[in-house]
Parts: structure tokens; C-alpha cells; sequence
């Protein structure tokens, strides 16, 4: 009996494996379609990109269009070989327009120097103030010695303007209006004190400073350790009473004692000492204490 021929598969024929690969191939085609599905595009960032691209290179909104003059780049072109010349002449523009700039602030530059130079020097600018200066406080002081007069204060006010013209200074004796060692204004100086409020009441707005002096023979007792602290309780006595009684703002009001270091005369004659116990009140004008 004759064996049988071992059948072979036909050459070139399809394998079993193709078959399951085949398959394989339709399952991952099938998931990646579902995962597509089920993802969702951001609207708002696309439209962000588009609107980028479109600005810079016009590629999006017209289908095509080129960079300054010449042919489509959506055309398939070759002008993108000569985005080195559209740059470089980018350049060019920037730096004729920075030179434009650099030459209009050297302009700039050259006309304030040239105004500079005419301006004043600064001694010459210091005079002008002082002279501005001087003016202002002759003026207060002339109105305040009228104001003086017509107050039938001048028995009681000494008026004086000070040498660097920043204020006009009224000087009052503190025998009238304190008695000896004491910060309180005396009963019968108060007609007197409240004539100067009214006065002073004229520059409310200007900034007013008041001062207290004794003489130097020393004070220890209760109330104040030594003349700084009386002269000290004296100035404030009459800015309060100014505050108080005047509608002063405590705001424009200075107020020191200065104790017995700044006499006006010599301590040696009861006189002088008189003289050394005052009150001053300095009205500065407007250049100088507003």
C-alpha cells in the first residue's frame, strides 16, 4: 500500500495567526476611537492659539496670505527662504527709530542744560527769597503795629521784626501778666492778653510761636524745679488760654520756655531784670512758617 502524501501548507497561502492579528488590529482601532469620543477639545485654548497664529502670520483667516509683499506662503512658496531679509529689515527699522529717539532726548538734553545755564545761581536764588522775605514781614509788620495802635496796646507791646525777616515778634513784659513765680495769667492782665488774642487772631493761619524768659536769678520751690520749667508752664499758659478762649488751632501754635539763656539786657539792675522776664510771640510770615 502506497503512504500518503504529508499535505503542506500552499506557499503563500494566509497563516491562522493573520487571522487573530487582524482582529487585534479592529479591538485597539475600536478603543482609541472610544477614548477620542469620550475626550473633549478645550475650546477656549484652540481658539487662543488660532488667534496668536493669525495675528502673527495671517495663516488662518484668509487661508493664505504672505508677510509683507510677496507670494503665499500657504501656496507653497518660497518666501519663508526670505524671512532672514523680513527680519533683518525689522532691525534696520528698530534702530532708525531708537536713533530718532536718542536724537530728540539729546535735543532734549541740550535745550534743558541751555535752560539751566539761565537759571539763577544759587546764591542769587537765596537773595531773591530773603528779598520776597523781607517784603512779606515788612508788610506784617507795619499791619500789626497799626493793629497795635488800634488795640491801645503799645503801652503794653513792644513790635520787632526779626533781621533774617522771617517773622515779626511782639514782645510782652511778664510783670503784667504773671505775678513773680507764678504760670498763671493774672486777673487783671487777662483784658489786656485777650486784646493781643484778638490781634493775633488776624494770622491764625500762619504759624505763631510763643516763648517764655525769666531773668536769671534761680527759682526752686512746689511747683518748678528752675526757670526753664517756669518759662516753660508760662508759654504754655498763654497758648492755652489762645486755644482756649481764642479758637487757635493747637496745630499752628509753638510754645517753649527758654529759661533765663536768652536775656535781652543785663541781669545786674532790678530794671533789667524786668526787661528778661517776658513773653515773646513770633509770627512767622507766609514763606517761612506755612
Amino acid at each position: 500500500m502506497a503512504r500518503k502524501k504529508r499535505e503542506e501548507a500552499p506557499s503563500g497561502g494566509n497563516a491562522p495567526w493573520l487571522n487573530t492579528f487582524a482582529d487585534l488590529m479592529n479591538l485597539l482601532l475600536c478603543f482609541f476611537v472610544l477614548l477620542f469620543a469620550m475626550s473633549t477639545v478645550d475650546a477656549e485654548k484652540f481658539e487662543q492659539i488660532t488667534n496668536s497664529f493669525t495675528s502673527t502670520f495671517s495663516i488662518f483667516s484668509g487661508g493664505g496670505s504672505a508677510i509683507r509683499e510677496g507670494q503665499l506662503i500657504s501656496s507653497g512658496m518660497y518666501q519663508l527662504n526670505n524671512l532672514d531679509e523680513y527680519y533683518s529689515s525689522m532691525g534696520e527699522a528698530s534702530s532708525e527709530s531708537e536713533e530718532e529717539d536718542s536724537g530728540a532726548t539729546d535735543s532734549e538734553d541740550k535745550k534743558n542744560t541751555s535752560e539751566a545755564s539761565s537759571d539763577l545761581t544759587t546764591d542769587e536764588a537765596m537773595e531773591q527769597i530773603k528779598e520776597e522775605s523781607k517784603e512779606l514781614s515788612e508788610g506784617m509788620y507795619d499791619d500789626i503795629s497799626d493793629l497795635t495802635d488800634q488795640s491801645n496796646l503799645t503801652d503794653y507791646l513792644e513790635v520787632s521784626m526779626d533781621p533774617e525777616y522771617q517773622f515779626v515778634q511782639l514782645s510782652l513784659r511778664g510783670s503784667i501778666l504773671f505775678d513773680s513765680g507764678e504760670a498763671g495769667i493774672k486777673e487783671e492782665a487777662i483784658p489786656i492778653f485777650s486784646k493781643l488774642g484778638d490781634l493775633l487772631k488776624q494770622y491764625e493761619d500762619f504759624t505763631i510761636e510763643i516763648e517764655g524768659h525769666t531773668d536769671n536769678v534761680p527759682i526752686s520751690n512746689s511747683k518748678y524745679l528752675n526757670n526753664n520749667w517756669l518759662s516753660s508752664a508760662r508759654a504754655l499758659s498763654a497758648a492755652e488760654y489762645l486755644i482756649q478762649n481764642k479758637g487757635f488751632d493747637p496745630s499752628r501754635l509753638k510754645y517753649s520756655g527758654r529759661g533765663e539763656y536768652e536775656p535781652i539786657t543785663n541781669n545786674s539792675t532790678a530794671e533789667g531784670r524786668a526787661k528778661n522776664r517776658r513773653i515773646e510771640i513770633k509770627i512767622y510770615n507766609e514763606l517761612s512758617g506755612r
